[in-house]
């Protein structure tokens, strides 16, 4: 048994040994004093190493291992984006894209303005109407796009299938006759779709899938998608501001053949009268890019390709996950926000407090508990931007993409148990 030293201030509480790096067991003496100062030695032993890349952030995530700022000195600046070469570093995004993630022939792929948000947007905006729409929400973004359905775009016909944060709604009540909208990978709660079984290949709708934290660490099922839309800022790593495009035939179709009725802004426009903008799918952009953010999102595509494309990708992602749940299956107060180990996302990873005393704490408390956690993580240069979400529960988001090393997010965990019970224990100090 290692040393005993005094946790609590509750009567005869105190810690009795370690096992590695963390306290173990807790037993309680039953003797009558009550301690009125903690007396606080190290409870929990300091991690030794730091992670290598400490970038944890669920957008802009980290860069690849082995990047610097020297990976972009191929950037074509001061160039015109419409010159020769710039065109050809466009289409080799588009080109990359469709290799790496086995995006059929016959779909288009187009660089588009605004990041995933502007993509996802000008889809809708240009081809929801035709038809009545079911909308799926489980997160702040999936609950975004209601609210552009429901109050912006004031569509008549709408069926609305919302879950609370950590749970997916009804799939097999979505009626694949209808269009379909929805996050393949909800960022903000950590819960993704487990499958598309739930989407009839023999569908009359269209499906409109926001795929933004999903693309390049998921599989995903083309001949289920008709609009698929992510940014760079995500699973390699890129930078904001661009996002990407996805029509199937069907939704190509649609552009063609339906008129929404609407005025829309030049950055959304996709279709000019019965024809498509083809310029779009073959690096002629609607507007601008900033010819780094293109560079870097070639070197993210290129540094996927070079280490065996989306299988191992994907593998890079799911170990990420199954360093988190190893670790959460013997955690004492960390738990999944997604209860349902399927839904459980491999790249905006989400754990909620599941510690009794934090229970009993009023919103404001746990709000300054977390930051606390946070900020130490932070301070040792262990972690950064790990806290869930403005507008999710209470908790913690860790990004599990491609580019981030399991190595580092075991490292993390080491750091998350000596920061919980270090904050805890001055928290109860104080």
């Amino acid at each position: 048994m290692g040393p005993l030293y005094f946790c609590d201030q509750a009567p005869g509480l105190i810690a009795t040994r370690f096992n590695g790096s963390i306290l173990s067991r807790v037993e309680d003496l039953n003797h009558d004093q009550t301690w009125r100062r903690i007396q606080l030695k190290e409870l929990v032993t300091r991690p030794a190493n730091l992670p290598k890349n400490p970038h944890f952030s669920s957008g802009p995530c980290a860069k690849r291992p082995g990047w610097s700022l020297a990976s972009l000195s191929d950037a074509l600046v001061g160039r015109s984006h419409r010159s020769k070469p710039g065109k050809a570093k466009l289409q080799e995004v588009i080109d990359l894209s469709r290799e790496i993630l086995g995006i059929p022939e016959d779909y288009r792929i187009g660089i588009v303005p605004a990041s995933d948000t502007g993509a996802i947007e000008m889809a809708m905006w240009s081809m929801l109407g035709a038809r009545g729409v079911d909308v799926l929400a489980w997160e702040s973004f999936g609950k975004e796009w209601v609210t552009d359905i429901t109050k912006q775009l004031k569509l008549a016909d709408v069926n609305v299938y919302e879950a609370p944060y950590g749970e997916l709604p009804n799939l097999a009540g979505v009626d694949s006759n209808r269009d379909i909208v929805f996050t393949w990978n909800g960022t903000t709660s950590g819960v993704r779709v487990p499958n598309a079984e739930w989407i009839s290949a023999s569908r009359e709708g269209l499906t409109f899938c926001d795929a933004t934290s999903a693309a390049f660490a998921m599989d995903l099922p083309w001949q289920k998608l008709d609009v698929t839309t992510w940014s760079w800022q995500k699973v390699l790593g890129g930078e904001g501001a661009h996002g990407m495009i996805v029509l199937s035939p069907r939704a190509a179709e649609r552009l063609t053949s339906y008129n929404p009725g609407r005025s829309l802004p030049k950055i959304f426009r996709l279709s000019k009268g019965t024809e498509l903008i083809e310029g779009i799918f073959s690096g002629e952009t609607i507007n601008t890019p900033s010819m780094l953010a293109v560079e870097d999102a070639l070197d993210g595509l290129r540094w996927a390709k070079s280490i065996g494309g989306l299988t191992h990708l994907v593998k890079r992602s799911e170990d990420n996950l199954k360093s988190v749940s190893d670790w959460q299956q013997k955690s004492s107060w960390a738990a999944f926000l997604a209860a349902e180990p399927a839904t459980r996302s491999c790249t905006s990873i989400c754990l909620t407090i599941n510690d009794a005393d934090f229970a009993t704490w009023d919103a404001k408390k746990q709000a300054a508990f977390l930051k606390s956690l946070t900020g130490l993580i932070e301070k040792e240069g262990a972690g950064f931007d790990i806290a869930s979400y403005r507008d999710a529960p209470q908790g913690l988001r860790i990004w599990g993409g491609a580019t981030v090393e399991t190595a580092d997010i075991q490292l993390l965990l080491e750091w998350l148990d000596y920061a919980f019970i270090t904050t805890k224990a001055a928290l109860s100090a104080s």
